[in-house]
């Protein structure tokens, strides 16, 4: 690791991420959030004045390595106790939602035309937690930055659509109940940020459970990631069939390989549950893991070629809008099977 390297791009990317958080204070920007703001920033930059090949090094090491640090710290935040407070019926109601989020965003996607990684990282980052399911499932698939640049602003726009839908969705289907609320809006809407937000239209005991809901999708993250780890990501081939590896010449045999951050992930979660870690501790791990995750993403935006947004983001964009309609269809169907 050549430090002196890293530093110009990885300065860059900090001061990106602080500008944004400055800029989320500002009413015309609340409703954007930090990560959205972060991304599109660090895109206007990377096209502009900031293009040379001199923040290179450190805008990869920020994308890679800080989000990778921010989803093992993920899991000294979430704890095994939540997935308790909405009962089985809760729990079924999520993993079926977002097993037919990550079903029909392949579909679509692949329908338009675009390649397994980027259809599977759709799926992820709706079915999920936005932009932290990209991040974890990107490095699985080995997707490029242009994929993961595209698919997560997407996704980020997508969920401050849903955001402020939804409430209005609710009242007028729920009179705005707490739990037909809280499902709807936890279980659909992509980011933590953008649910709490969007709980806080209606009220606060919203925002309480619909964060329940959404802590659920994101500790089955582990689960829809090491599933992605088996598919077969060759173009031409099933996706379901096996997945090879030359190995010693012309000898095969399947590949296996759980990234180290996950594993990272679990023993924290682990760690979590017992009820042991300090409250402090608990504290700056949140505190730390959000500033790394929109480091990160203002480098993925400093990595992103407006070019590449020319060539396919208007059609991602209405697949993201395509995916988003289904996600909140199916969880409309669900909300009254379960609930």
């Amino acid at each position: 690791m050549n430090v002196q390297k890293i530093v110009p791009g990885l300065l860059l990317s900090i001061l990106i991420a602080m500008i944004s958080q400055f800029l989320i204070k500002l009413p015309a920007f609340s409703t954007l959030g930090a990560a959205l703001i972060a991304i599109l920033l660090g895109m206007i930059l990377g096209n502009t004045i900031c293009k040379k090949s001199f923040y290179d090094e450190g805008t990869k090491f920020s994308e890679k390595r800080l989000l990778e640090y921010s989803i093992v710290l993920n899991g000294l935040i979430l704890d095994i106790i939540v997935m308790k407070q909405v009962g089985l019926q809760g729990i079924g109601f999520i993993i079926c939602l977002m097993f037919l989020t990550i079903g029909i965003a392949y579909i679509i996607s692949r329908k338009f035309g675009f390649g397994k990684k980027f259809s599977l990282l759709m799926g992820a980052g709706n079915a999920v937690c936005g932009s932290s399911a990209i991040g974890t499932v990107a490095p699985i698939l080995e997707a490029d930055s242009k994929d993961k640049g595209i698919s997560i602003t997407c996704v980020n726009v997508l969920g401050t659509i849903l955001m402020i839908a939804l409430p209005v969705l609710s009242s007028i289907l729920y009179s705005s109940d707490t739990l037909l609320t809280s499902a709807l809006i936890g279980g659909t809407v992509q980011s933590i940020g953008q649910v709490i937000a969007s709980a806080k239209l209606v009220n606060d005991s919203v925002v309480e459970m619909s964060t329940i809901f959404k802590l659920i999708r994101v500790l089955l993250l582990v689960g829809i990631a090491l599933m992605f780890d088996m598919l077969n990501l060759e173009e031409g081939k099933p996706l379901f069939s096996l997945k090879l590896s030359k190995i010693e010449g012309n000898k095969k045999r399947t590949k296996v390989g759980i990234p180290w951050f996950i594993l990272a992930f679990l023993f924290c979660f682990l760690l979590r549950s017992t009820g042991y870690i300090p409250a402090p501790v608990l504290f700056w791990a949140k505190k730390i893991s959000t500033q790394f995750e929109i480091i990160a993403l203002a480098a993925i935006g400093l990595r992103v070629k407006f070019s590449d947004i020319l060539k396919e983001g208007v059609k991602a964009f209405g697949v993201s809008l395509l995916i988003g309609l289904s996600q909140v269809i199916f969880a409309l169907g669900l909300i009254k099977v379960f609930f």
